[in-house]
């Protein structure tokens, strides 16, 4: 995996602020501001987890729909959110992306982008009987859970998925092979199974659930089952995985651990479950108007992540929100360093760079003057 991970934590200190990441610039920007609180209060900081906010396959999807509204002009059409952020998915509805329930919702012969999530091969159907052109921006590490569906179907094993029921990637994963397979999202449905103990079966699991979550289950399931096979190799995302990570340490450190995300976010949801597992209060920030002053009654110390669809403008306004309530002194606390990146598909690539990493990430550091607060209206 190109992804370099460790548990030991480092600070990090930038001498060099043109080189910086622009929420690093920010950071120091914020750290370095004069500070009016009373010398004799208890110190009060924030510590920022390093790596938060998009991962790989975020950066590539969002990336798409930008430049399909390049090349095709808009409106084209997404199926579902592009990625579970509520912020993103308003910024890109005004640049004219319009996003859909269904593929039935869109004009036959329209552009149609599939979801980072993943579809079933029913919705590509339906989409080719509509004559629609479509761009797939499914993640590649979910891509890879569809094939490794397909291949436990073709061996003869029941699929037994580990996930969310009603979560749009184990809906599409589900859809590979819906009368094999059989979604568990507890210790509860394993023991519930109507299977002999010796099916031939296989587990995979939903890319964005917590190793801790997951583990449990599995082990429900070896036990239950005598001919079980798991994937080749782990099916929960790097970048899931490398923010519960950063999530351990700061539950470790704070009195207080906030996570931006969507509440329809489930990496983000369950970085918070992580944070409340180690024993330290947590709660989900969809945006700045969600923080309650009351949460920091008595908190010295704030940890403060995001989930991998949430882009750092968020992240921005809930650290300036913090330093109105004195958390003004932050320190970026690195657990892992993420270098992964994901192509987009040929017919998007023509004339550009489909890794320009910094670009995107500059470009949703900053919440445009005009940017509606809230939650914005979907489009249909």
């Amino acid at each position: 995996m190109p992804a370099r991970c460790g548990m030991a934590t480092q600070r990090r200190v930038h001498s060099h602020p043109s080189r910086m990441p622009a929420l690093e610039q920010y950071v120091m920007h914020l750290s370095t501001k004069p500070s009016h609180s009373d010398t004799s209060a208890p110190r009060k900081r924030v510590i920022l987890a390093e790596p938060r906010g998009f991962c790989a396959g975020v950066r590539r999807a969002i990336a798409m729909v930008e430049r399909a509204l390049e090349v095709y002009g808009p409106p084209i059409y997404v199926r579902k959110q592009i990625v579970h952020n509520h912020y993103v998915v308003g910024l890109l509805e005004r640049k004219g992306a319009r996003f859909v329930e269904s593929e039935f919702d869109v004009p036959e012969g329209a552009v149609c982008l599939f979801s980072a999530h993943g579809v079933s091969p029913a919705v590509r159907a339906g989409a080719a009987d509509r004559n629609l052109q479509v761009i797939d921006a499914t993640c590649p590490l979910v891509a890879k859970v569809h094939q490794q569906a397909r291949r436990v179907v073709r061996d003869g094993r029941v699929l037994l998925l580990v996930g969310h029921q009603e979560h749009e990637e184990t809906e599409g994963t589900r859809g590979e092979a819906p009368r094999e397979t059989l979604v568990v999202e507890t210790v509860e449905d394993v023991e519930r199974l109507d299977l002999p103990r010796d099916t031939p079966v296989a587990y995979l699991t939903q890319t964005t659930l917590s190793v801790d979550e997951t583990a449990g289950i599995v082990r429900a399931l070896t036990e239950r089952f005598d001919d079980i096979v798991g994937p080749g190799t782990d099916t929960i995302c790097y970048a899931s995985q490398n923010r519960q990570n950063g999530i351990k340490s700061l539950a470790r450190q704070a009195d207080l651990v906030l996570v931006v995300g969507s509440e329809n976010s489930s990496n983000s949801q369950r970085m918070v479950d992580v944070a409340r597992e180690a024993g330290t209060p947590a709660q989900l920030v969809p945006d700045v108007s969600r923080l309650d002053g009351g949460w920091l009654e008595g908190v010295a110390t704030v940890g403060v992540s995001s989930g991998a669809s949430v882009p750092d403008a968020l992240v921005h306004q809930l650290l300036d929100r913090l330093a109105e309530f004195g958390h003004d002194e932050v320190e970026i606390e690195s657990t892992a360093v993420e270098d992964v990146v994901f192509s987009m598909p040929l017919q998007l690539t023509d004339g550009i760079r489909s890794d320009d990493r910094e670009r995107l990430d500059d470009a949703w550091s900053t919440v445009p003057p005009d940017a509606p607060a809230g939650t914005p209206r979907r489009t249909m």
